[in-house]
């Protein structure tokens, strides 16, 4: 089986990092539409009305008084306990594990190749400048001046 590029693992990599992202978007979708759903049923209580019945008490009946009014017995409904979102103390540290795993690393030719060509850049413009300045900028500035006269 032939070796993968640097960009088939990259695409591969991001690919399955996707994957996982949808997933997990799946399940948060999937409990929050369980929490709805509970407190859906947590809130049909039955409606309020806005006149209560009233209904006269045997004693009262008879008399040409104010009748009692019965107050009917208030269901009481319990909420379900919320759930706290999760702290993620380490999540930082956990997506910069996951963020280090897609990336595509070099090879120790291509680290040592990249080191030698730096290297070599550094002693050229070093060498330049160091001429530039010993050859041409110090013999101006003294001809400009006048103390070598």
């Amino acid at each position: 089986m032939a070796k993968k590029s640097k960009t088939q693992r990259a695409k591969a990599s991001a690919a399955r990092a996707a994957r996982k992202e949808q997933a997990r978007q799946e399940e948060i979708a999937a409990a929050e539409a369980k929490k709805n759903a509970a407190e859906a049923t947590a809130t049909e209580a039955p409606k309020k009305r806005l006149f209560k019945k009233t209904e006269k008490t045997e004693a009262s009946a008879g008399d040409g008084k104010q009748a009692k009014i019965q107050k009917a017995p208030e269901k009481k409904v319990e909420k379900a306990p919320e759930k706290k979102p999760k702290k993620r103390r380490f999540g930082f540290l956990k997506d910069v594990r996951l963020e280090m795993k897609r990336v595509t690393w070099p090879t120790k030719q291509d680290v040592l190749r990249w080191s030698v060509v730096v290297v070599v850049a550094l002693l050229f413009f070093g060498v330049y400048v160091a001429l530039l300045d010993n050859v041409v900028i110090t013999p101006l500035l003294v001809a400009i001046s006048g103390l070598g006269a």
